[in-house]
């Protein structure tokens, strides 16, 4: 059963290439849409389930090009929502392979521990059949700790449902009395994301000639280099990837710019509503009369209010990931 490990080499040509490109901007972060499984299938006379089979043992591969390239953090869009609505045959085959893979990584835990891979899964796996919430749970737990490179695999996901589910935790935080409804904020609901760990993907490869990101990441990669490449998934190779790279070399210093001007732009926008808070406080203690007060006392409120935002969230943002863990810990528990 093939690994999610590739522990072949690369070429000398391949080693040769790859050090040429790592002298330029290497992405830290690609997340790949997979695409082309069942139209390989089709192109070579083999059923769908084999077709998907072929797909994983190529994502196997490409995490060893990756980190050969210096890439240490891969998203891969394994199991979309709306891929329940395919055959039932064809959901249970897909669902059988998640056993047999998820499986297969709780017995690569020494490989998994040399290389330091951590696994994540991320999407709504309440939606996933019970044993395989257990497997998902087994896998996240063991490589919790690891941190040289990470593999988050969206299964049960779409960006909409994540994006929903994230207003959703804000909302629980507000009747928690854990937030005011005034700390809600775009900064804050991207850190309620399944990828609150990740910094956003700064290349996105779409592979089979579609061209449409299919619900997938859609607030992250607002500032990533979109790459779209005809190649079936199961076909992808070194130079694939090395040509999604050089595209990003190519729009680095465009999108870097865009980046930094939006991160200016949401600071901005974050001490605008602190000074309202301070605005606010000021007319509350004059019984709602407007007020200039001092420069000095402007500045002590402001920095009470950011410092008492600042507790809130953290506070709110540690039970909510307190929430998720024990979601992980209770499943381990069920199955030990």
């Amino acid at each position: 059963m093939m690994s999610w490990i590739y522990e072949g080499e690369l070429t000398f040509i391949e080693r040769l290439c790859a050090n040429i490109i790592k002298a330029g901007p290497v992405p830290k972060h690609v997340a790949f849409i997979m695409d082309g499984n069942r139209r390989y299938a089709q192109k070579c006379h083999m059923e769908r389930q084999q077709g998907h089979s072929k797909g994983f043992e190529k994502l196997s591969e490409t995490l060893r090009w990756c980190l050969n390239l210096g890439i240490h953090e891969v998203t891969v869009y394994a199991f979309s929502i709306e891929n329940f609505k395919r055959s039932e045959e064809e959901v249970q085959g897909l669902m059988e392979l998640a056993r047999q893979k998820f499986a297969r990584l709780l017995d690569e835990q020494e490989k998994l521990q040399k290389h330091g891979v951590c696994i994540r899964v991320l999407g709504d796996l309440t939606l996933l059949p019970l044993d395989i919430q257990d497997l998902i749970a087994q896998a996240v737990v063991a490589t919790r700790n690891y941190n040289k490179c990470f593999l988050n695999v969206c299964f049960a996901y779409t960006s909409r449902h994540e994006i929903t589910n994230a207003v959703k935790e804000m909302a629980w935080g507000v009747e928690q009395g854990l937030l005011e409804p005034s700390d809600v904020s775009e900064a804050l609901l991207d850190k309620c994301l399944y990828t609150n760990n990740s910094p956003d993907p700064e290349l996105l490869i779409r592979t089979s000639g579609e061209v449409r990101l299919s619900d997938f990441l859609l607030w992250q990669t607002s500032h990533s280099c979109l790459v779209f490449q005809s190649v079936l998934w199961p076909e992808y190779t070194f130079w694939n990837l090395c040509e999604a790279i050089l595209q990003f070399q190519m729009n680095h210093n465009a999108l870097q710019k865009a980046r930094d001007m939006y991160l200016e732009e949401k600071k901005r926008q974050q001490l605008e509503k602190d000074q309202a808070c301070v605005l606010e406080k000021l007319q509350k203690q004059e019984g709602g009369v407007k007020v200039k007060a001092d420069p000095v006392l402007r500045r002590k409120l402001l920095l009470e209010c950011i410092a008492m935002r600042e507790e809130r969230t953290q506070n709110f943002l540690q039970a909510l990931e307190k929430k998720r863990r024990d979601f992980f810990q209770e499943r381990c528990k069920v199955s030990a």
